[in-house]
């Protein structure tokens, strides 16, 4: 291995201060997350954080870097410095780092050969839909970056929203996308009808890393306002693809045979705190403005946050005795009994 390889040969520890239970914490380093919009990692070093840990995102002329948000000289956050889209220079002594972490100045001495410690730890970064994505423990199954639906399809227009921060735990907050009895009551400035809250049957078929679902009702998907109308009768289909441990996707079928693709992805910033992602791609009025689907699509989890962020326990709980499930929950169990199976336990720390 040279010197220039900082990716983490070992399984990862947790970080101070760690807000998840240290089992759970070591289950989850393994999975992908999506850290930033690719557009957004400019010049300028971008600040992160994974599951406790500081991270710092930047670009060089070999792409994009994702390392510890730490100078190995003094400590110092590399977010707080500059960059020029090829190196980051650190704010306390001006050391600069490019491709792969590598320490490439040091301006105290430089004639000095720059020691060989003198690198970031680094980690894998995958770029696609738009996002900018990593994973923790170099032990993870490869690119785990989970399928989007459509993304890649012709004729589909491709937008990435801007991240939207949640003060709730990651698990909270994509049960809460995959929940379809909630429309009636949480969206109604949207597109949720509150004079058709009956859930039909719908049943989760198990996947390799989650499940899908197909739920079809007669629930519209048009923005209020909009004053559009699906033909009498028609049934919509939503098609929920879930990927554990906090990624799913949602495919509506629209009466004239369109197709709206929205995946979200919930990076568990902490135990408590979610930066959730949303790429979204669709095969009809593909000239719609960028701003337009972000602006509805900002609306519609403002409404979920409202509800997310005073949900009692915080956690996700995943001993069925502790709530109480009713028939339309299908989803949340299959959802909760996924996350159990993959080890996870309580996920707090308190």
């Amino acid at each position: 291995m040279s010197v220039l390889d900082t990716t983490p040969t070992s399984a990862p520890a947790p970080p101070r201060d760690c807000t998840f239970d240290p089992a759970d914490w070591a289950i989850l380093a393994r999975g992908w997350y999506a850290l930033a919009r690719a557009e957004d990692v400019g010049t300028a070093p971008v600040a992160a954080t994974l599951l406790d840990t500081p991270l710092v995102v930047y670009r060089t002329e070999a792409g994009i870097v994702i390392a510890d948000d730490l100078c190995p000289h003094r400590g110092v956050p590399l977010s707080l410095g500059t960059g020029d889209g090829t190196t980051i220079s650190c704010a306390y002594h001006g050391l600069r780092f490019g491709a792969a972490g590598a320490c490439v100045a040091i301006p105290a001495h430089p004639a000095a050969k720059i020691p060989a410690r003198m690198h970031l730890r680094t980690y894998p970064v995958v770029q696609r839909y738009g996002l900018v994505w990593t994973c923790l423990d170099p032990h993870g199954d490869g690119d785990g970056v989970p399928p989007m639906p459509g993304w890649d399809e012709p004729g589909f227009q491709r937008v990435t929203c801007p991240p939207f921060d949640v003060a709730a735990f990651a698990g909270r907050q994509v049960e809460g996308f995959l929940d379809v009895a909630h429309f009636g009551f949480v969206h109604l400035d949207t597109f949720g009808d509150p004079d058709n809250p009956v859930v039909p049957p719908y049943n989760p078929v198990a996947t390799t890393d989650g499940f899908t679902v197909d739920y079809t009702s007669t629930v519209a998907n048009y923005p209020h306002g909009a004053g559009l109308r699906a033909p009498d009768g028609f049934r919509w289909l939503r098609r929920f693809a879930l990927h554990l441990p906090f990624t799913a996707t949602l495919v509506v079928h629209f009466p004239d045979g369109g197709r709206l693709c929205i995946m979200n992805t919930a990076t568990p910033v902490s135990a408590r705190r979610t930066r959730m992602f949303a790429p979204i791609a669709k095969d009809f009025a593909t000239d719609q403005p960028a701003s337009e689907i972000f602006d509805f699509n900002l609306r519609v989890f403002e409404e979920d946050r409202r509800i997310v962020e005073v949900q009692k326990p915080e956690n996700l709980p995943l001993d069925p005795r502790i709530e109480v499930n009713i028939a339309a929950d299908r989803s949340s169990v299959a959802y909760r009994r996924g996350l159990k199976t993959m080890g996870l336990s309580h996920f707090f720390t308190a």
